[in-house]
């Protein structure tokens, strides 16, 4: 388990190089949910999502020697173009592997940064393959997107923000993915809030963390047929036990709740959240109304992840 010092040390190297992102809230949803709500907004971070501080944490902890040799990764979308603007800032080649299927905003992000773009399949198992290769051939470092212990850590940075803020949280919300924001998020929580309760939210069509805290073990995802492009990866073995032992539960979402939220704060809030983000707001939403006394005058945070979107092909 890594420690606080490790998550001030963290804020503090990233600094530099990041926006301590707004903590915005709503009237509407607040009467909605019988609540006050704190979005902590990091679809005004620095390449539009929360993952240039994983991103940036992992590229700064390398040796000279291995920046001289690049990084390479994998990813959908958000941390494919973290990595590349991270990489570019220190003057690092970024090497990603994206499937044939992330979204065109998101690959014209990562070209906008300098980083290499390599498709593939999309399957786990075929963006992993493809990065090891490329590993091998240009000796270029890999950096896992969400199963780092450098990337939880700068991931956890976000929910320490919205804590130093509003440091009398009864509950964190986060969609989950590959586990790292919700994992960081934790540990932020654990250190830094009161009693904070940390929560995940996740689509029906990708819900392999309910169905790991339920087992006990890493699950794979039986479909990934899901609007929330981001949500699709697993769990790892770095992030998990973190997220077993200080995570409170998931709460699974339709696709249509997602859309709604989604369209919610697009009306409501004036800001732009892509779907991975909507599962959060909408994950509130639900819980709200199915347990109303548990949210009853209390204080919540949601980490609103990311918003690249892409305008061409909106879902509602």
């Amino acid at each position: 388990m890594v420690t606080k010092q490790d998550l001030l040390d963290c804020h503090k190297r990233i600094t530099p190089f990041i926006h301590n992102t707004a903590v915005l809230t709503s009237r509407l949803i607040d009467k909605e949910v019988n609540a006050q709500v704190f979005f902590k907004c990091e679809n005004f971070q620095r390449a539009g999502a929360y993952k240039i501080r994983g991103a940036t944490n992992a590229i700064l902890q390398l040796s000279e020697e291995q920046k001289k040799s690049g990084v390479v990764t994998h990813s959908s979308g958000n941390f494919a173009q973290a990595l590349s603007l991270a990489a570019q800032s220190v003057g690092v080649t970024a090497h990603i592997v994206m499937p044939n299927t992330a979204p065109e905003v998101k690959k014209v992000g990562v070209r906008e940064y300098g980083g290499k773009i390599y498709e593939c399949e999309p399957t786990v198992e075929a963006r992993q393959a493809l990065a090891d290769e490329i590993g091998l051939k240009t000796g270029a470092t890999f950096v896992h997107p969400s199963n780092d212990t450098n990337v939880i850590l700068g991931q956890g940075t976000a929910a320490l923000e919205l804590l130093e803020k509003q440091s009398d949280l009864d509950f964190i919300f986060c969609p989950v993915g590959g586990g790292g924001l919700i994992a960081g998020s934790a540990l932020a929580a654990k250190y830094f809030g009161d009693n904070c309760c940390v929560y995940g939210a996740e689509p029906f069509e990708a819900d392999d963390a309910y169905r790991s805290l339920q087992s006990g073990k890493i699950e794979s995802n039986e479909t990934t047929n899901t609007i929330a492009d981001g949500l699709k990866t697993m769990l790892g073995d770095k992030n998990f036990p973190i997220i077993k032992e200080l995570v409170s539960g998931i709460v699974r979402i339709t696709e249509d709740e997602i859309i709604a939220a989604m369209r919610l704060v697009w009306e409501r809030m004036k800001i732009i959240i892509e779907p991975s983000s909507a599962v959060t707001v909408a994950a509130v939403l639900k819980q709200s109304k199915e347990q109303p006394e548990v949210f009853q005058n209390k204080k919540i945070g949601i980490i609103i992840s990311g918003g690249n979107v892409d305008l061409s092909n909106l879902p509602f």
